[in-house]
């Protein structure tokens, strides 16, 4: 049986270095099913360790790489090579779409993919810092946004010091740290139409004018945040390619996404096909989110483990209650989809 060791605490947010690095360096959980005889030769505290292990390994189930995620991973690329050798306006990128379709995890599956590239290509460099992630502050001023870079590389700045100064510095850690890529999650909290929105706009240009990195947003269906406003939106959107994503088809894509999601369950008396065999129903009750997919399956399977049913079932899956999001738009279909199909 091989394990890993279930963490000792949680992670610090990847809006700082030190979370950052963690979240890079990361791997889920994995453990290998015991054969019936070792199972029931468990002493209890053993029973509890090795359920606690299938539980931490269901809780970190990996987000597949989907077809979406994967054209956006590649785009990603496309503008930290072009900005390499740019000395005027810098090509950006910006992922758009619905809450809980896939655009954080896509940012991060491109940021953690070109870490890696570049810790493989640069082993002796430590003092790299590749990729910055940070969101944009709610309600916030070109203080805070600064504020948020610092606070990303742990500089400490007094409260009455001036933005400038703060951006400054922050400048030239990531200029010598030979930062790439930044990423600019929530970036819907900048809106255009407000003075507040125009100041903080003009100091995230300040940011990519003073950086030979690649700048890419993400947020919740940008086009209609007030990001493309006047100007200043206009000047955005032509240094920006934009890319955007949504509730999943029912394809074979989706068949696809939900077999990897059952080969993965670490469950004693799961019945091979059973998630499979209920694609319809997992599609129509997550309004073909992914995010809600992988919520229901993850916690079906903690729940099975904890009430000893050790299988996942339509009786099961029609317990759950899912974010409010996807029940709104989709609730619990049980006389829609017979567990037969």
């Amino acid at each position: 049986m091989v394990v890993t060791e279930l963490p000792t605490s949680g992670r610090a947010p990847t809006t700082t270095l030190q979370g950052w690095r963690s979240f890079v360096a990361s791997t889920a959980p994995t453990i290998e099913l015991v054969d019936t005889a070792v199972l029931a030769a468990m002493s209890v505290a053993r029973r509890e360790t090795y359920d606690e292990q299938r539980i931490s390994h269901h809780s970190e189930f990996v987000l597949a790489e989907t077809s979406t995620v994967r054209k956006i991973a590649n785009q990603g690329k496309i503008p930290v090579m072009l900005n390499q050798r740019e000395i005027s306006a810098r090509r950006g990128l910006i992922v758009s779409g619905p809450w809980a379709s896939g655009k954080t995890t896509a940012i991060k599956l491109l940021s953690k993919t070109h870490e890696l590239l570049v810790k493989r290509k640069y082993p002796h460099q430590r003092d790299r810092i590749p990729v910055v992630y940070i969101t944009t502050p709610p309600k916030g001023s070109p203080k805070k946004l600064a504020s948020e870079f610092a606070n990303f590389l742990g500089l400490h700045y007094r409260a009455r010091q001036n933005v400038t100064d703060i951006a400054d510095a922050v400048c030239q850690v990531l200029t010598t740290a030979k930062t790439v890529l930044v990423i600019v999650d929530e970036i819907h909290n900048l809106n255009l139409a407000t003075s507040a929105g125009e100041d903080m706009s003009d100091h995230l240009k300040y940011f990519t004018e003073h950086m030979q990195a690649a700048f890419v947003y993400a947020g919740i269906n940008v086009e209609n945040s007030g990001l493309f406003t006047g100007m200043r939106g206009r000047q955005i959107s032509s240094r920006s390619v934009l890319m955007t994503t949504g509730p999943f088809p029912l394809t074979e894509e989706w068949d696809s996404l939900v077999a990897t999601l059952e080969d993965g369950l670490r469950l004693h008396e799961h019945v091979p096909h059973t998630l499979t065999a209920q694609s319809k129903y997992l599609h129509h009750r997550t309004a073909g989110s992914i995010s809600s997919l992988f919520r229901l399956i993850r916690e079906a399977a903690i729940l099975a483990i904890l009430n000893g049913t050790e299988r996942i079932d339509r009786t099961l899956l029609d317990d759950i209650i899912l974010d409010h999001a996807a029940e709104s738009i989709a609730p619990r279909p049980a006389a829609l989809y017979p567990s037969s199909q």
